[in-house]
């Protein structure tokens, strides 16, 4: 046997446990780097979402003193109460405009409701129809009334 092995490994056991070394140590190195890729783009997507979450606040403020300036306008010619109202009433017209904006953008496959409306009379593929046949008569009772599970 060659110097510098141990006592009952020969060389080729010296390079499995070296392979199976090297697997482990590359393994480790692999998760690490996984680990900090996916910290770092979680990182990147938490900022983005706040941002985004800032600017819809922001944006809502901006709708509010809009709001707020045209009732006050209307104010002007009208009495308090009737201008508010009047500006309730476009925002309200501009929800909905917006709402049926959203949608349109839809895919046209989707299934959706119109206020009121019911389910679409097929399904969205068109393989049939949008639920399950139901049987003309009842199910047969169980042929053992005495069964554990029926009780009368």
């Amino acid at each position: 046997m060659p110097a510098g092995y141990p006592q009952g490994m020969d060389r080729f056991d010296h390079l499995e446990h070296l392979d199976k070394h090297l697997v482990e140590e590359l393994a480790q190195v692999a998760r690490e780097t996984v680990r900090d890729e996916l910290r770092e783009q979680s990182r990147k997507r938490r900022r983005t979402a706040m941002l985004y979450a800032a600017s819809g606040a922001a944006a809502l403020y901006a709708g509010g003193a809009v709001a707020l300036a045209a009732g006050l306008a209307l104010a002007i010619g009208l009495p308090g109460w009737a201008a508010a109202l009047i500006t309730a009433a476009l925002l309200g017209v501009v929800a909905y405009a917006l709402r049926g904006a959203a949608h349109s953008g839809h895919h046209p496959d989707a299934p959706h409701r119109v206020l009121g409306g019911s389910a679409p009379a097929t399904p969205p593929s068109g393989l049939g129809m949008p639920y399950p046949p139901m049987p003309q008569t009842p199910p047969n009772s169980p042929a053992d009334p005495d069964a554990p599970h029926h009780r009368a």
